[in-house]
């Protein structure tokens, strides 16, 4: 599904974020990407989605090689990756159902798919009763969860997550692994940037380790 081969990612100053990097990551697999801060963690998951592209070596994500997509088709290769941050990126002018809904509208769905779409994964997430609430009338757990709810509306097999659970408390941060857990279970490749090294010892998933823009190490719990 999402592989790495010799991958060095530099940027104008000469300064190198990842330096050979290799590792694959096997469709519906659920994995934790760790390393200290400043480890390569985020630029690795920006590669993936495109937000970025790698200075040398190969990416491939479901077969397709990222180094010679085409710029005009980066939106529609993006449709199939879902995305979840620490700040959540929520409109704040918008409701609940409008942030979660913006993907769909880019993709130019109609009204009723939209509705039926957004309010499954409001329920998915617990949050459907808040649909017609702001975002400031929301807990920081509450946004996370509306976060997630926009990156899963449009299905896609790919869900990439950037320390999600930076900002909550342990009881929360659990929570919000669950959720990934459920959406991995229906077959999600789930990828996850986290310092949370108590939480994920806890749980039974492969951890990618970079150590300055190199891997480190790879293997079960």
């Amino acid at each position: 599904m999402i592989t790495f081969t010799d991958v060095y990612k530099r940027y104008t100053n000469q300064y190198e974020a990842l330096s050979g990097l290799s590792f694959e990551l096997s469709k519906g697999e659920m994995a934790f990407l760790t390393g200290h801060s400043g480890a390569g963690k985020s630029t690795l998951l920006k590669l993936i989605a495109l937000i970025e592209r790698a200075s040398h070596g190969q990416v491939l994500v479901n077969g397709q090689n990222l180094m010679r997509l085409p710029q005009g088709k980066i939106p529609f290769y993006r449709r199939q990756i879902g995305l979840v941050f620490q700040d959540h990126n929520l409109l704040h002018d918008r409701t609940v159902f409008d942030n979660v809904a913006l993907p769909l509208v880019i993709a130019g769905e109609n009204h009723r798919e939209i509705g039926r779409r957004v309010r499954a994964a409001l329920d998915k997430v617990g949050l459907l009763n808040k649909e017609r609430n702001l975002p400031i009338a929301l807990s920081g757990g509450e946004q996370q969860r509306v976060g997630i709810a926009r990156a899963v509306v449009n299905r896609p097999p790919i869900l990439l997550a950037d320390e999600p659970t930076g900002n909550l408390d342990p009881d929360l941060s659990r929570d919000i692994m669950h959720l990934f857990e459920q959406f991995n279970q229906v077959g999600v490749t789930v990828f996850v940037a986290t310092h949370d090294l108590e939480l994920i010892k806890t749980l039974p998933y492969r951890q990618v380790i970079l150590h300055k823009g190199r891997l480190a190490k790879q293997g079960e719990q």
